[in-house]
């Protein structure tokens, strides 16, 4: 069968290179055509678990609430006084262009919040309007004052110093979107669980594409107000100092820091790779071919890409630097080979010389392709969207560049003369004899060594936490930085958390007989009871107030059951579990019915029963009721909400510690029942994510070393070689995960990767060293010379390839988005411990072991013995 396509593959490539190489061309020009279609994706579908429920409560959340995203513009005033004339004049013309921004609902400042305290109004005063720091007459000072003490606004609008304030742009909730995905989230989870008809995966499909297709209209849309916001902001950094910050700004730059990398990086990988292979060869051809494979790979699968409208997220964004390099590697391998057959047989012309080539690195390209396959394809089961759509976008990319290699490089050399002019001589293998020659000499020092490794990787790796602060992807020179910086320390905190609260269940008013909920003592005053007498029930009778009373409904009982959180024991309730979520060091601005409720109190100079409660809130202006009681109150659902900022740039912040903190707290010292709580928000599905982190860790790993483990048996067909040559690249992973651990790093979506790059990657060491041992060996049968001709041999390209891939990645360490830092120098710290654990624990361990038979041993008579023919 093998000679059947070598004849099959000789007759197709090697015998007509011009047409392969017009075929690859054509193919190369057709995918190219599709790269303007190329997109990004930094969506906060991108930040979350795709099966995650939390993600659908979410959204309902957020329709429900009519919360939708919001921009923020922190204001600090240059010239003198945040509250003179002049400042509050730039900041009203700033806030009337921001309000003429398409998308932007309105806009939120201290100019334009109802005031309260300034001076200090009665709950019938406030009934009859309310007053704005825009208003005629206002005092300044009493408003500066409310900014910094009122419940409603302290930590939410001023800072603490009184010189740094905020503009929010509340932007259109988009509503047709969240239907869209509501309906898609909710056949793919009938899907996975009971299938789909024809109808229904029908519908499944279309919605998904229109779906995709608005997010995508909303992202351009999204992108264009961010730049609109910015050109205004920059004409007033003259007179102040500006900020801009929220999830839409953050989501734009994420894809502008994808961008870059994928220009910036990519472009500086392949001129790395030019200076690479003119080191390494010295010949024009030796640089030229690899980097016109490498380009062509990464063209065509970015095509292939844009064509399928399969977007790249922050996750992948590092997918074209890691295929280039790849792909690099396997056309050094190829070109290291055919230098050697070049030089071993002058005489061979070019199709002996290319055929001979293909033919020895076929197989071990071929594991090596597929072991790296397995590691990107395990990441499948992270649960993670993004790092899902990584692992088959490696996958097919792997593919691709194998594919491409056997293809460009072989047709080209037989268009090519033969030519050793300005090949000069190659030392390099003198100086990775010195591994072979190191593992030979010292071989209680490389043992130590790798166990001293696995024991400091071991406590490494029991140090890996998965939390993080998003903060800390940005560098501190960046906008998203400088902004999120200033909101969370002076205003109030920056990812959102709510606490939503159901009613419970035995709270509707019970008149037969049993005690009477009103009839307790509210903030002071005389009880009801103590008025009509202890027996009496001063509602037994028809209400007097129910055509007046705001709770009623059509059968003109004095409180309807959808009203709880609007009596003084839900209000109670609420601002106990208001006052302990403030209490908390990581959370800053809450905000809830509870402030509503602090407020009238201390309006009314005094306590609130249920009646003065409902009569207050029938009739509280308009202005008052969007502030301060649409967001977190639902009658029809009953149901209140708490929503808080958290402080992303608290150092001790531990979102999941936190998130068990107020579940404990409100079921166990409040006694809410389970069921009547729940907390949302994108600080708990950042969380979820995160937390998802350790099990795909464990799982992707198991299933990468299941995977390569089983490529092993079947390519060396023996146990005792695939557990070898596993070794080492266990090893080079715990290595990576173990620093990370003693450095602090976090697991996050990025750094999960690149356990499973380092097997998938490192393990193409020992496929090829392994299988270049098992020829060597066949022709003596002496371990220690067969170890120095491998090192002398395929240690050579080994040590080209990674010297590539670690200086490649190395590159991304001048990214300003944080994770691609890390993703880069961890990736190269990877690749350095695998080359190591190749050159001289894996050569060390066959020595030791002796798991190739004797060649003298089991062969046929008459039969040389060939690394074909070399047992095990």
């Amino acid at each position: 069968m093998l000679l059947g396509l070598k004849t099959w593959y000789e007759k197709l490539v090697l015998g007509h290179p011009k047409t392969v190489l017009a075929l690859v061309a054509l193919l190369t020009i057709a995918a190219a055509a599709g790269l303007p279609n190329f997109k990004l994706d930094a969506s906060a579908d991108s930040l979350t678990l795709e099966t995650d429920d939390s993600l659908d409560f979410f959204r309902e959340i957020s329709e429900r609430y009519n919360s939708g995203d919001f921009l923020v513009v922190t204001y600090r005033y240059k010239q003198g006084d945040l509250f003179s004339d002049d400042s509050l004049a730039t900041m009203r013309r700033l806030q009337d262009e921001l309000a003429m921004v398409d998308g932007v609902t309105g806009v939120q400042s201290i100019l334009n919040v109802p005031l309260l305290y300034s001076p200090k109004l009665s709950i019938t005063e406030v009934a009859g309007g309310i007053r704005t720091l825009s208003s005629p007459g206002v005092d300044k000072s009493l408003a500066r004052q409310e900014f910094l003490e009122s419940p409603i606004y302290k930590e939410l609008i001023l800072s603490p110093d009184g010189e740094t304030t905020a503009l929010m742009l509340n932007l259109a909730l988009d509503k047709e979107g969240l239907d869209l995905v509501r309906e898609r989230d909710a056949l793919r989870r009938l899907r996975n669980e009971q299938g789909l008809n024809t109808e229904q995966a029908s519908r499944l499909q279309a919605v998904s594409a229109e779906y995709l297709k608005h997010r995508t209209a909303q992202e351009t849309a999204a992108r264009e107000r961010v730049d609109e916001v910015r050109q205004i902001l920059t004409h007033y950094e003259e007179n102040a100092e500006l900020f801009l910050g929220g999830l839409t700004m953050i989501t734009s730059d994420m894809i502008a820091f994808i961008q870059s990398d994928l220009m910036v990086f990519g472009a500086g990988i392949l001129i790395f790779i030019v200076v690479t292979l003119l080191l390494i060869f010295r010949q024009p051809r030796w640089v030229l071919l690899p980097l016109i494979t490498c380009v062509t790979t990464a063209v065509m699968m970015l095509g292939l890409l844009s064509w399928l409208d399969w977007r790249m997220t922050v996750i992948s964004a590092n997918f074209v630097a890691l295929l280039l390099i790849i792909t690099l590697a396997i056309t050094i391998h190829l070109a290291v080979r055919y230098r050697e057959y070049f030089s071993q047989h002058p005489q061979w012309d070019r199709l002996q010389l290319a055929s001979a080539t293909v033919a020895f690195m076929a197989k071990p390209c071929l594991y090596t392709g597929l072991t790296t396959m397995v590691a990107f394809i395990s990441l499948v089961v992270s649960g993670i969207r993004p790092v899902i759509d990584f692992g088959w976008m490696m996958t097919i990319g792997v593919t691709m560049a194998l594919v491409l290699s056997f293809l460009i490089i072989p047709a080209s050399l037989m268009l090519l003369k033969k030519r050793d002019s300005g090949q000069g001589a190659d030392n390099s293998h003198a100086f990775t004899q010195v591994f072979s020659r190191f593992a030979e000499n010292h071989r209680g020092i490389v043992l130590g060594v790798a166990v001293l490794a696995a024991i400091i990787s071991a406590v490494g790796i029991s140090r890996l936490k998965v939390e993080n602060r998003f903060i800390d992807y940005f560098d501190d020179s960046t906008e998203i930085h400088q902004g999120m910086l200033v909101i969370d320390q002076r205003l109030g905190g920056t990812i959102n958390l709510d606490v939503i609260l159901n009613k419970p269940e035995e709270t509707a008013p019970a008149f037969d007989g049993e005690e009477d909920p009103f009839g307790t003592d509210f903030g002071g005053d005389e009880t009801v009871g103590e008025v009509a007498g202890e027996e009496a029930d001063p509602f037994a009778a028809e209400d007097p107030f129910a055509a007046d009373d705001p709770f009623a409904p059509g059968d003109g009982a004095s409180q309807a059951p959808d009203a709880y959180w609007f009596t003084v024991a839900g209000l109670n309730q609420i601002e106990q579990l208001h006052d302990f979520l403030e209490a908390q060091p990581e959370i800053g601005k809450v905000q809830s019915l509870a402030t509503l409720y602090k407020v009238a109190q201390d309006l009314n100079d005094g306590g609130l029963n249920d009646f003065e409660l409902a009569v207050a809130r029938q009739s509280l202006p308009d202005e008052i009721n969007q502030v301060l009681v649409n967001p977190y109150w639902s009658p029809q659902e009953q149901q209140a909400r708490i929503t808080m900022r958290v402080m992303e740039t608290d150092p001790n912040l531990r979102r999941d510690e936190l998130i068990q903190r107020i579940y404990t707290y409100a079921q166990d010292e409040m006694g809410i029942a389970p069921e009547n709580i729940r907390q949302t928000g994108m600080l708990v599905l950042y969380n979820n994510m995160l937390q998802s982190l350790f099990k795909s860790q464990i799982l992707t790993l198991g299933a990468v070393f299941a995977g390569i483990l089983l490529m092993f048996l079947v390519l060396f067909r023996s146990l005792s070689i695939a557990i070898i040559a596993l070794v080492p690249n266990m090893l080079a992973a715990c290595v990576v995960l173990g620093g990370m651990g003693l450095a602090n790093i976090p697991l996050d979506m990025m750094t999960i990767t690149i356990a499973a790059i380092t097997v998938g990657i490192g393990v193409d060491h020992a496929i090829h060293y392994l299988y270049r041992f098992r020829e060597e060996f066949a022709r003596d049968g002496d371990y220690i010379a067969t170890m120095h001709r491998s090192h002398a041999t395929i240690g050579r390209a080994m040590f080209y390839t990674a010297i590539t891939i670690i200086a490649g990645f190395s590159i991304l360490a001048l990214s300003k988005f944080v994770p691609s830092i890390y993703f880069g120098l961890l990736t190269a710290l990877a690749m350095s411990a695998a080359l190591l654990g190749s050159l001289t624990l894996l050569p060390l361990l066959l020595v030791l072991f002796k798991p190739l038979k004797n060649p003298t041993e089991g062969s046929e008579p008459g039969k040389p013995l060939t690394a074909e023919t070399c047992p095990g």
